[in-house]
């Protein structure tokens, strides 16, 4: 059992969790809770930590059987009560906490390539809140889109907060974050032809009157700014989403989600 907050192991978790850049480095990341843990694929589960006594309650056994059945090369360590909260990112940890491997997806896997159906991408311009990301990777599941690609200017699709949010999503939905986002865009559009449309004042049609059965991509922007100048101008088409009252925006995940069903509406 590990008993003190000076353990090299401990002292990486809470590294992880408040660090990008340590999360890119060692790519890996942290997920919380007995769920979510169980939710990771055994290929990418590295190592699980469990608050004592967990293991002699009736959900505990179960779980650790479950792990164990999966999973029979991961290494599970029990902590302290007082040293698995400082572990933790929750205010009120369920005594189970798992570090995970990232994935590493190609550009044929987030457009669905293999599936043999129309390309149907998310692309994120530095989006900052980490409820609008995982709603996002969630809503991207739900209505059956093909990947995500984003900027590394976009909030970490690894921290805590989203991963919480995503409720297992982010293993589900490939995703990409490249260093030249209107390099990416070009390419969607030239080499794999698809239609990449944004959200703009200079739209001429709504939403529902454009046709998204062919290979599609939507561009969401920062949530205070919007797409900046340079990006809305790479966009094959602008479209128009309908405001009443004084409203000049929605809400980026809002937005997103109901591009993201009008595809899945058309496309059933």
């Amino acid at each position: 059992m590990i008993t003190s907050t000076n353990n090299n192991q401990i002292k990486n978790i809470i590294a992880l969790n408040k660090k990008a850049r340590e999360r890119k480095a060692q790519r890996l990341f942290v997920i919380e809770g007995i769920r979510a843990v169980a939710e990771v694929p055994a290929n990418l589960l590295d190592s699980v930590y469990i608050i004592e006594g967990f293991e002699a309650t009736a959900e505990g056994k179960a779980f650790l059987a479950q792990i164990k059945e999966k999973a029979p090369q991961v290494h599970v360590e029990e902590v302290a009560t007082s040293v698995f909260k400082t572990m933790c990112d929750t205010v009120t940890p369920q005594g189970v906490l798992a570090l995970v491997k990232m994935q590493d997806f190609t550009m044929d896997d987030v457009l669905g390539t293999a599936s043999g159906k129309p390309a149907h991408v998310v692309i994120l311009e530095s989006l900052q809140d980490p409820g609008n990301m995982g709603t996002i990777v969630r809503t991207a599941e739900g209505a059956g889109a093909t990947g995500i690609i984003m900027n590394n200017t976009t909030v970490d699709i690894y921290s805590p907060k989203v991963v919480r949010s995503t409720m297992g999503s982010i293993f589900r939905v490939p995703h990409m974050i490249v260093s030249d986002l209107g390099a990416t865009i070009k390419e969607l559009e030239e080499k794999h032809g698809l239609s990449v449309y944004a959200a703009h004042l200079k739209g001429e049609k709504f939403y529902d009157e454009l046709d998204f059965t062919g290979p599609t991509a939507f561009m969401i922007g920062n949530e205070g700014n919007g797409l900046t100048d340079e990006m809305s101008a790479l966009a094959t088409s602008y479209l128009k989403i309908p405001m009443e009252g004084q409203l000049e925006s929605l809400n980026a995940s809002v937005a997103a989600s109901l591009l993201m069903y009008e595809t899945h509406r058309q496309r059933k």
